[in-house]
C-alpha cells in the first residue's frame, strides 16, 4: 500500500509533541527511548538576524547541525539502536527545524498534534504513517506533509529513517 489511504481509527490520546520542535524532552511511545545530540558552547557558527543566516557574528551551535556548503549524507548522520527512536536535529531556526530519526522495527511515535506543518521525508525503509485517521505507507523516497493541529501518529513497518522538516511560519 505504498503511499495509499485507507481510512483508520488508529487515535490514542492526544498530546503536544515536543519531538517535533527541537525540545529535548522528547516523545517516548511504546517503551522506547530518544536521544539527541546536546549543545557544546565550543563549538560556534554564524547568527541570524531576522531569519537570514549572517556571517559577521558567531554564537553556540548544536554539533548536531549539518555544516554550512559540505555535502552530507543524511542517512549516515543518525544511527539506528535496538528498541528505539533516535533523533538529530541538523537544523535550528526560529521559523523551523530539520530533524533526522531512526526507528528500529515496531518503533513509533504515539498520536499526537503539533502546532505546525510537518513534512516527513522516508530516507530508507517503510512508514506507517497515520493524519487524522487515513493511514499512509510510506517507503525510501516519498514524502508526506502532515498538516498543523491534526492528529498523527508514526510507526516503522521495517526500520527506518526519516527527515523531519517542520515550518514554524
Amino acid at each position: 500500500m505504498r503511499g495509499a489511504r485507507s481510512s483508520s481509527s488508529a487515535r490514542g490520546s492526544s498530546c503536544a509533541s515536543n519531538a517535533t520542535n527541537g525540545n529535548p524532552a522528547l516523545l517516548k511511545a511504546r517503551g522506547t527511548h530518544v536521544s539527541e545530540a546536546r549543545t557544546n558552547p565550543t563549538e560556534m557558527n554564524t547568527t541570524e538576524k531576522n531569519g537570514d543566516r549572517e556571517s559577521s557574528e558567531t554564537k553556540p551551535r548544536t554539533p548536531a547541525e549539518i555544516r554550512p556548503a559540505e555535502a552530507a549524507v543524511l542517512t549516515d548522520m543518525v544511527g539506528y539502536q535496538p528498541g528505539a527512536v533516535v533523533s538529530r536535529a541538523i537544523l535550528g531556526r526560529k521559523t523551523g527545524t530539520i530533524t533526522l530519526f531512526a526507528f528500529d522495527e515496531g518503533q513509533g511515535l504515539s498520536e499526537h498534534t503539533a502546532p505546525f506543518d510537518a513534512l516527513v521525508h522516508v530516507l530508507e525503509g517503510k512508514a506507517e504513517i497515520v493524519i487524522d485517521g487515513e493511514r499512509f505507507e510510506l517507503g525510501s523516497g516519498e514524502a508526506i506533509l502532515m498538516p498543523a493541529n491534526r492528529p498523527h501518529a508514526l510507526r516503522a513497518i521495517s526500520r527506518f529513517k526519516m527527515l523531519l522538516i517542520m515550518m514554524r511560519s
